[in-house]
């Protein structure tokens, strides 16, 4: 009753909220987080439990108003406002230092060279998506596929047997099936929150699981700077953690297993099986506003559509990334050098023509690529004030040996859950949990594989994340019913996993 009465309270909130009382909540934790600040250590790193602050809004924020832009906006600005320590008796003062810390990590998240190659990448995978639906490619697939997937069943598990294919990068894997998988199971009448389950659950759980992608490459070289792996030997070395990935695993398993009935539907993806089933939309409200797709003026699709005006474009992704070391950045830009002189060579479309659906499919990414820039915003603020760095050594007072795993995957998991940014959470935390592991005497590789699968539970679960948020423009499902709605799942997978961490650490 206590839950069905939140939730009922909850929904109330959400229906009733309004502009005036929204500036009067901005005003509110402006005023409160000066007030606080008054209190703090002058060292961030001192913050101790204060440093979950922020981390605590923003999730109570979420849940209670649905707005995830102007939840990170605000948590972030409380975190600002927390470091900005005001001298006494000058309001001013406060207020110029808070600007200016704000404003450096602005700058310092936009100079960022991982935040250039995502804004670059996905904002040319958009690109590349338009630029195919232009071209007819996806409706000749999705066409081709009917026959073969003639119920809603075999529908998803086609789009989940296609993300196991795709398992070079989580991005490329959830932008590709995405997009071209949805017309299909529209087709099939199912939810977009249940395309988007599918979907995100074969990108970031693969990508840990096969060792020739993006993760690896970037964890191999994690794993060398911070003494565990020999140079040149990061990737053998990661090969190690693959069994021990259990969230991974499971959450990977766990797709086809929803989609045969085996593990019934629940939760609120129960919910959005009875709207469509009511004869409601397939996408739920405000999905609109983050759907790659929406707002493009593509015109007729060409009279006779290819599937290889899809595979072609693809192909030459994947191979490109992989001839280019991994570097996805250079694999989106051949592509489209490749697509202008297909696409022109058949007569798909003229020149000028070509850069319109390209800017258009830009345009799409906008929003999508604000709000993963607001999430590495929030993320900057929480490392200033030390709040992962005091979680982990917090717990590590009541670690074992045999208990590590186990205690390192929660922790992680819940951090991860919060601040959404699954390899930036990498470089923080291994560098505390190898030599951690070491001085224990605890199972390394079992150590470091709890560290990678609680970074793939965040990158899956967080209303904010990475994952989320392309899996959401990709699918076109709001991006907070697309996490609400695969979260129970995704506990099912981390609590299983929790039990796997457990059990191999007494045993290893």
């Amino acid at each position: 009753m206590a839950v069905k009465k939140l939730t009922e309270n909850l929904y109330h909130e959400i229906s009733h909220f309004h502009a005036r009382k929204s500036v009067v909540i901005v005003l509110f934790v402006i005023l409160a987080s000066y007030i606080f600040s008054y209190f703090l250590p002058d060292n961030p790193a001192d913050f101790g439990a204060a440093s979950v602050i922020p981390a605590v809004f923003l999730i109570i924020y979420i849940f209670s108003t649905r707005r995830i832009l102007e939840a990170l906006t605000l948590a972030s600005l409380s975190g600002f406002i927390m470091i900005s320590k005001p001298e006494a008796g000058s309001g001013l003062s406060w207020i110029s230092s808070t600007l200016s810390n704000m404003s450096t990590s602005i700058l310092s998240v936009m100079m960022d060279e991982d935040i250039a190659w995502l804004i670059i990448v996905c904002g040319l995978m958009g690109s590349i998506i338009a630029l195919i639906e232009k071209a007819g490619g996806s409706f000749a697939f999705g066409k081709w596929l009917a026959t073969k997937a003639k119920t809603r069943r075999s529908s998803l598990f086609f789009t989940w047997l296609l993300g196991v294919v795709i398992f070079i990068d989580d991005y490329l894997n959830s932008l590709t099936v995405g997009s071209c998988m949805a017309s299909l199971t529209d087709r099939h009448k199912v939810p977009r929150e249940f395309l988007a389950y599918v979907v995100d659950s074969t990108a970031a759980p693969l990508c840990v699981l096969i060792p020739v992608s993006t993760w690896v490459v970037f964890c191999a070289r994690i794993l060398e700077t911070n003494g565990w792996a020999p140079e040149g030997e990061g990737i053998s070395y990661f090969i190690q953690t693959i069994p021990y990935n259990f969230y991974g695993w499971i959450a990977a398993i766990i797709v086809p297993l929803v989609i045969f009935g085996i593990i019934p539907i629940f939760g609120p993806m129960k919910k959005a099986e009875e709207r469509v089933k009511n004869g409601g939309p397939l996408a739920p409200e405000g999905s609109s506003k983050i759907d790659i797709r929406t707002g493009s003026e593509m015109g007729e699709l060409p009279s006779n559509p290819k599937a290889i005006n899809l595979f072609v474009p693809i192909f030459v992704l994947v191979l490109s990334t992989v001839l280019f070391d991994m570097d996805m950045q250079k694999g989106v830009l051949v592509t489209l050098g490749v697509m202008f002189v297909w696409f022109l060579w058949q007569n798909l479309m003229k020149p000028e023509e070509f850069a319109d659906v390209a800017l258009q499919g830009l345009k799409n990414m906008i929003l999508p690529l604000m709000l993963m820039v607001l999430a590495f915003l929030f993320a900057e603020v929480n490392n200033q004030i030390h709040f992962t760095y005091y979680v982990i050594t917090t717990a590590t007072n009541y670690m074992t040996p045999s208990l590590m795993p186990f205690a390192v995957f929660v922790v992680l998991a819940a951090t991860e859950f919060i601040t959404g940014t699954n390899w930036g959470m990498y470089i923080i935390a291994l560098p505390i949990v190898i030599p951690l592991a070491i001085n224990l005497d605890a199972n390394i590789t079992l150590a470091v594989s709890a560290v990678l699968s609680a970074g793939v539970f965040g990158s899956h679960i967080c209303f904010y994340s990475d994952a989320t948020v392309i899996t959401s423009a990709a699918t076109g499902c709001d991006n907070f019913r697309h996490a609400i709605t695969q979260a129970p799942f995704g506990l099912l997978a981390a609590g299983l996993s929790a039990l796997c961490y457990l059990a191999a650490g007494a045993i290893l």
